[in-house]
């Protein structure tokens, strides 16, 4: 099958996207209504069709379509792509409000087609080895989950640091716990614009008796994007901000003895994994399922869960402001 795929949005993260698939020989359009920047893509890839129009771009073949443009279009776009019945990729988070993911998963289903989801660091090879050592149980029973993701970064004035920085960690959190939280507490703290939180902390509770918190802000003097996964036996982090990105298992515990508890504090275990970039591992798993074959990893199902947990916690948000 020869695999074409058209871009929609030429900006920071769909550059990103036209770099892969020229790479992977899977190039065949590019959507932007820019004229400037449409002409500058367009004299990088000259083998690749160009169009200001979304209506143009589907009267071609192209076997499926990934949309990079701001989440406030993806609604509009992707609805219009699905009912095309095409294959599609949509950056996350999938829209702003649970009815239109709602809406996008009927449309998905009706049509027969796949919709899948940007949540690129499930494909981190990383996040994928946990994964194998929760399900080998190298760490005994899964018990609790954080993630630090912070920095002094960009500050969006059209959406909050939960809704900017969050579903990266809630989709590794559904994905390693395999299940959606039944309990969600967020709290947050707001200092340079009203009513856009700067600073989030997140609560969640699964049926399966893991909990775990999500703590976000892009108001904080250096980067960290921290990882810990605590089991009954072991313990893991991952360090995406450091040099190397150490992934590691720690032999540490507390054991009950005699009503007491006693730490065992045994050795740590740098752990090997495949470096690959997790973009590139993304979009193959999206051309290798252009032929309608069922998506088991960021699937519209998976991304509406996502949107529902974003909007939960940012309804919160909102309240706590009342």
């Amino acid at each position: 099958m020869d695999k074409r795929i058209c871009v929609i949005g030429g900006g920071y993260w769909g550059k990103n996207h036209i770099k892969t698939l020229h790479g992977l020989g899977a190039l065949s359009g590019i959507v932007d209504s820019n004229e400037i920047s449409l002409k500058e893509l367009l004299t990088k890839y000259p083998e690749v069709k160009g169009y200001s129009d979304l209506d143009e771009a589907l009267k071609d073949e192209h076997s499926g379509y990934i949309v990079a443009t701001p989440a406030e279009t993806h609604y509009k776009i992707s609805k219009k792509i699905i009912k095309a019945k095409k294959h599609i990729l949509i950056e996350k988070p999938m829209t702003l409000s649970v009815s239109h993911a709602e809406e996008l998963t009927r449309l998905a289903r009706e049509n027969k087609i796949n919709v899948m989801v940007g949540h690129v660091l499930l494909f981190h090879p990383a996040i994928i080895k946990i994964k194998d050592m929760i399900n080998k149980n190298l760490i005994g029973e899964l018990q609790y989950i954080y993630s630090n993701r912070l920095n002094l970064g960009k500050v969006r004035s059209e959406e909050n640091v939960f809704w900017s920085l969050a579903p990266h960690d809630i989709a590794i959190f559904q994905y390693l716990t395999n299940s959606i939280p039944k309990k969600i507490n967020s709290t947050g703290s707001t200092f340079l614009q009203k009513g856009i939180p700067d600073s989030t902390l997140t609560h969640l509770e699964y049926k399966n008796g893991v909990k775990g918190h999500i703590f976000v802000s892009w108001l904080h003097p250096f980067k960290e994007h921290r990882l810990v996964v605590i089991g009954s036996k072991s313990m893991i982090t991952f360090e995406d901000s450091l040099e190397g990105k150490p992934l590691k298992l720690y032999s540490k515990k507390f054991d009950l003895v005699g009503g007491v508890p006693e730490k065992i504090d045994g050795p740590v275990e740098w752990v090997p994994y495949e470096q690959k970039m997790p973009l590139t591992a993304e979009i193959e798993y999206f051309l290798n399922h252009l032929n309608k074959r069922k998506l088991d990893i960021a699937n519209v199902n998976h991304g509406l869960e996502v949107v529902k947990i974003l909007v939960e916690a940012s309804n919160q948000l909102k309240n706590e402001k009342k």
